[in-house]
């Protein structure tokens, strides 16, 4: 079902930039202030590639995009960037503190090429739905460049079949002790390690073992339908069918069965809504829930503690205003047609519960609103949400439990997806590492 392929990625030359200064988080993880600390960082850093400035004075000729290609030709050129000599496969280990505790975790993957198919193949599942804009700045990107960046992180079934010939197999220099090509700590504290795996039998294994799995999407929905637009697109241009780089995309692949895969909530803030709305609530949201007052102060460690016991009853939820606190949890039967055409997998969720019931059905924010974050905003950290409330910068706090790893697997097989910033895969894949250009 999978296609992987392995390929003589392009990576920073060690003797020429020190690779931490030059990597980056995902583009869309990137903010106005961390875009300013990359561009400090290294002339050579990424960041000027895959989110580059913006200037009034920008023209069809001398832009964004322009400016990238122009800076990753020059940086192949000079020796900044280099190809390695043989087609690999990259072995991909992330060593992280677990947010919110004390645990280390490991997830391990590979980055490889692996074949863009449509959604319709049956063979790569998304699990998230997508919005227009950030595909259409990635597409001018992609064309302009004619290269991968970053990699979409994709899901699959493995049972640690390929984990193991990654760390076992012959010509694997991780299995013999030796140092990683590449050892990184980025800004969160994570260690990011990459070993270069260029033996053919043990490409081989690898790929006969992934041919038989299905792929979800975790991270990078966008990317993957942009790079299925630009192939179409050359596609539509080419006058020969046979297969070209441009039917390819750069991927890490991580086992489900796998450890170290953690997703953490995305927790909601409201605002901008009238006070009497905000008043009605505590009594509105009873026709959807159970609810009991908890301790208007309290704290992220016990609120998390109190979703945590809760949710082996089901749906649990903790709203929390300046002054007040509630746990909604056991939902009430309701009527079959309030969720619409959505499944009885996708109505089981948290997330979906909370958009639902409580910011549609009681506070009356529409569908269209909460998409174009019109009276939500989103929020990873619980005690910075907690803090935004009693600040007065948000209305009301939600925080969530998150959606677990069966629940995302279940609802993307089955052609179905969960609301926009569902889940939370930490910690995000490092872009730089590797580098696929078409040409």
């Amino acid at each position: 079902m999978a296609t992987i392929s392995p390929f003589q990625a392009w990576r920073y030359a060690a003797d020429r930039v020190a690779v931490r200064q030059v990597v980056t988080q995902p583009y869309d993880k990137i903010t106005s202030e961390t875009q300013e600390s990359y561009y400090r960082a290294s002339p050579y850093n990424l960041v000027r590639i895959i989110l580059g400035r913006r200037f009034d004075t920008d023209t069809a000729s001398d832009n964004v995009y322009s400016r990238a290609a122009a800076a990753f030709a020059d940086w192949r050129r000079t020796g900044v960037l280099r190809q390695d000599s043989r087609p690999a496969l990259y072995r991909y280990s992330q060593t992280f503190k677990v947010p919110g505790g004390q645990t280390v975790a490991e997830r391990r993957g590979f980055i490889a090429l692996g074949r863009v198919e449509d959604y319709s193949a049956g063979v790569v599942f998304r699990h998230e739905q997508t919005l227009a804009k950030p595909k259409a700045d990635r597409l001018d990107l992609l064309r302009a460049t004619r290269a991968h960046f970053g990699q979409i992180f994709m899901l699959y079934n493995g049972a640690g079949k390929v984990d193991a010939l990654l760390e076992t197999g012959a010509g694997n220099s991780a299995t013999q002790g030796a140092a990683p090509d590449i050892e990184i700590t980025d800004e969160y504290d994570v260690i990011h390690r990459v070993w270069m795996i260029s033996d053919p039998a043990v490409i081989e294994s690898v790929r006969r073992e992934m041919q038989d799995r299905k792929l979800i999407i975790a991270d990078g929905h966008h990317r993957y339908e942009t790079a299925l637009a630009y192939r179409n697109e050359a596609r539509a241009a080419a006058s020969s069918a046979a297969a070209a780089p441009h039917d390819w995309a750069m991927m890490t692949f991580v086992d489900m069965d796998g450890p170290g895969l953690v997703i953490l909530p995305t927790h909601r803030l409201v605002f901008g809504l009238p006070a009497s709305q905000i008043a009605k609530f505590p009594t509105q949201v009873r026709k959807f829930f159970n609810v009991e007052e908890a301790d208007p102060g309290i704290d992220a460690e016990r609120a998390t503690g109190i979703l945590q016991r809760a949710s082996k009853g089901g749906t649990a939820l903790l709203a929390a205003t300046a002054e007040r606190a509630f746990l909604l949890h056991t939902p009430k039967e309701i009527g079959a047609d309030f969720f619409g055409n959505l499944s009885l997998r996708q109505q089981s969720l948290d997330v979906v519960q909370l958009h639902k019931c409580v910011l549609e059905g009681c506070l009356q924010i529409s569908e269209e609103a909460i998409r174009n974050q019109q009276n939500v905003k989103y929020c990873r950290e619980a005690g910075e949400a907690l803090a935004v409330v009693r600040n007065g910068q948000a209305q009301v706090a939600f925080l969530m439990n998150p959606v677990r790893i069966e629940q995302v697997r279940d609802i993307a097989f089955s052609g179905e997806v969960l609301p926009q910033k569902s889940t939370d895969f930490y910690p995000k894949l490092l872009s730089g590492l590797t580098i696929y250009s078409l040409d």
